[in-house]
């Protein structure tokens, strides 16, 4: 799997096309399972102008590879891709993008759901908004993927 921290912006469909074309051969796979997140222009009941986006050197990647290392042990996957801005980010630009490529779909959409829940509940980020009257930093975030799932699950 690759996992990568970028400062700069990205094109996420872009960006998994081509990590398709070099990482897989044709017909290794059947599902690919993608989620994209992109810098909304609100939050909590607040008009958002953009973001910073801090993290841990080191510690950040590392806990995106044991994410992606728990996603691959209890899924049959292919091969993954996690890609996450850091620094400043722009409303409307992609703040991160994971793809999986398994031969199922079940697995496919299980890990990739499993990886953005855990990575937007656990990881070592910190988000400052910028908003019209000043900045704040965000406090909460989602919970995780076993909290998620739990409510969809009759």
């Amino acid at each position: 799997m690759r996992i990568e921290l970028r400062a700069a912006a990205f094109d996420p469909y872009a960006e998994v096309a081509a990590y398709e074309r070099i990482a897989l051969k044709q017909g290794q796979f059947g599902a690919t399972a993608c989620f994209v997140g992109t810098m909304r222009d609100s939050n909590d009941g607040s008009a958002v102008r953009g973001m910073t986006l801090e993290h841990y050197p080191g510690m950040t990647e590392k806990h995106l590879q044991s994410i992606c290392d728990q996603a691959g042990s209890r899924w049959a996957l292919h091969e993954g891709l996690v890609l996450h801005r850091v620094g400043q980010i722009a409303l409307g630009e992609a703040i991160v993008v994971v793809a999986i490529w398994s031969a199922h779909r079940g697995d496919a959409q299980d890990a990739c759901r499993f990886i953005i829940e855990d990575l937007k509940s656990r990881a070592p980020f910190w988000k400052q908004e910028q908003l019209q009257d000043g900045k704040r930093w965000v406090s909460n975030n989602t919970s995780g993927y076993e909290a998620q799932t739990r409510k969809t699950r009759p």
